[in-house]
């Protein structure tokens, strides 16, 4: 009697071949599915840990520096901006390893993104609401513009390097819809989108430029370093009243990259 070899358990050759390249490719997919997936996963979640360590210090600095901020922490709202923006997409390459570091980096052109701490403290100042319209002088990396844009309707943000803006404007536009951003001189502001409930100036001015006060709606607050680049600057705090007139604080010593421009 002739037995089925597909019964008999015994496959004939050309199947058991094909079985095989099948299930060889069928391993080396499950393998590559695998590897991939931690990847994947990590690319959002594997600097976590960084995150909760940086701001762990700014709130260290927070308890130090509590005359300026007239508390003794940072707004918890500013707090989980800072906490949930990749700080090290916002920095070149080279300096990804240390992008919670508390410290500036340089990201090209002279220019560097601001101490954790320093951006942290700049944004509790403005004192920002969910519908402010916000104005960010010296755009840099778009780090700032990040923060402000967790906390605000809209952000405007201009910078005079145009490879800065470029690359900035970019990475913005796809993470931060409500971020617009020019090339200009943001010595003088943006008149066309004025007047703005906060202006932060990322780089440090002579003086407090008239037309960034002019731009300033009343009742709202600017933030501005102000000083030479080889001398004491202090971190200022500018208020317009409801009324229009403005007053100006001095907070605390601080180093900036100058603002650039005409002035």
């Amino acid at each position: 009697m002739q037995v089925c070899r597909c019964c008999s358990g015994i496959l004939p050759n050309r199947i058991r071949t094909a079985l095989r390249r099948t299930l060889r490719q069928g391993v080396v997919a499950v393998l590559l599915m695998l590897l991939a997936a931690p990847i994947s996963r990590g690319a959002a979640d594997d600097r976590t840990a960084e995150r909760e360590a940086m701001v762990e210090t700014i709130r260290r600095h927070a308890r130090t520096a509590a005359t300026a901020l007239e508390a003794e922490e940072i707004d918890p709202a500013v707090v989980q901006a800072m906490r949930s923006v990749p700080r090290h997409a916002f920095v070149p390459p080279d300096q990804q390893p240390y992008a919670y570091a508390d410290r500036p980096l340089p990201i090209g052109h002279g220019q560097t993104i601001s101490q954790p701490f320093i951006v942290a403290l700049m944004t509790d100042l403005l004192n920002v609401k969910a519908d402010d319209h916000v104005l960010e002088v010296g755009t840099g990396s778009g780090y700032q513009a990040a923060i402000l844009a967790k906390l605000v309707d809209q952000v405007n943000t201009i910078e005079i390097i145009p490879e800065l803006a470029r690359t900035a404007g970019k990475r913005l536009e796809q993470m931060f819809p409500n971020v617009v951003t020019r090339v200009g001189d943001g010595y003088y502001g943006w008149p066309e989108a004025a007047p703005f409930d906060g202006i932060v100036v990322t780089a440090a001015a002579g003086t407090v430029p008239p037309p960034l006060v002019q731009q300033l709606k009343p009742g709202g607050r600017m933030v501005i370093p102000v000083g030479s680049r080889f001398a004491v600057q202090h971190l200022m705090l500018v208020e317009k009243d409801r009324n229009g007139s403005v007053t100006t604080r001095q907070l605390l010593p601080v180093q900036f990259v100058p603002l650039l421009g005409q002035r």
